[in-house]
């Protein structure tokens, strides 16, 4: 009942300006900064791991603002998946090498966790009729699990494949010429992981992007969705020199770089709390405090 509920309420805000819709979501952020202990202490954690450089009370305030874009971009689901397409079209823009978008060439659009990614999503299908296929997990509720594929899936010719359902899928499409929205940036346990820098701290790593390109015979985009007070900024960069090449391992600690250098640009809005570091390399100790 508390799913669909929250579907309801979430589809009822889709008609609310967008500022008041942020102003709500700035106060939810403050709040969930101070009720959520666990995943505040998370996210300082990983930012003292990642960014040493700052004070302490530089990264509380980075930590804040990351809560607030956290629940501004989930608030932002409300239209993004209810309001009338030129309302998203309007909100959601697609900027820097669109024209490597064209053609049928397979295209892997690696679009990392910052907060917008669900807008980013709907910006590749509102520019092109290309097949796009993303991975997604299952939530364990039924209607937000469902709320969650309609929503990803109402613009275009757009299929969600469950991780469950192996690699197959995924280069078929490839190999068709279709376009494959690939998030590889969190932490998926020690099994086919590789032990890679991230900000300076070896990080379990799945070497998909690698992986994929290479059996799909694809190329490699960024893709990174920036928050505005407008809606949401989708850029796209040029194809990705010498990628993928032999070595996968090499490969995984190059992404890692690329996402580095783009967190940098909005370190407010990438996803901080998750427990990024959880898995370690044999012998070295936890980096996260213990439950």
């Amino acid at each position: 009942m508390s799913g669909r509920f929250g579907v309801w309420l979430m589809h009822s805000m889709a008609w609310m300006p967008l500022p008041w819709l942020r102003a709500l979501g700035a106060l939810l952020g403050r709040l969930l900064f101070v009720l959520a202990v666990p995943r505040r202490r998370v996210a300082l954690r990983n930012l003292a791991l990642c960014f040493p450089e700052l004070s302490e009370p530089e990264r509380v305030a980075l930590a804040r603002r990351n809560f607030i874009v956290f629940c501004q971009a989930w608030l932002d689901r409300s239209w993004l998946w209810s309001s009338p397409r030129e309302v998203v079209a309007q909100r959601v823009q697609l900027t820097g090498a669109i024209h490597e978008l064209d053609g049928d060439t397979p295209t892997i659009l690696f679009a990392p966790h910052f907060y917008g990614m669900d807008a980013g999503g709907l910006a590749l299908p509102l520019h092109t009729t290309r097949p796009f296929t993303s991975i997604f997990s299952t939530h364990p509720d039924p209607a937000i699990d469902a709320w969650f594929m309609a929503g990803r899936q109402r613009f275009g010719d757009v299929r969600m494949l469950n991780r469950a359902d192996g690699v197959k899928p995924i280069i078929s499409s490839l190999r068709k010429g279709g376009l494959l929205y690939l998030l590889p940036d969190m932490d998926f346990g020690r099994n086919d992981s590789v032990f890679v820098p991230f900000f300076g701290v070896n990080a379990a790593t799945i070497p998909s992007l690698s992986r994929f390109a290479r059996l799909g015979r694809a190329k490699v985009l960024g893709m990174y969705t920036r928050m505005t007070p407008t809606g949401y900024v989708a850029e796209i960069t040029a194809g990705w020199a010498d990628f993928p090449t032999e070595d996968a391992e090499a490969d995984t600690a190059r992404m890692n770089r690329e996402l580095e250098a783009a967190i940098r640009t909005m370190p407010e809005q990438y996803y901080w709390v998750h427990r990024r570091f959880k898995t370690r390399p044999d012998g070295e100790p936890p980096l996260y405090r213990r439950r």
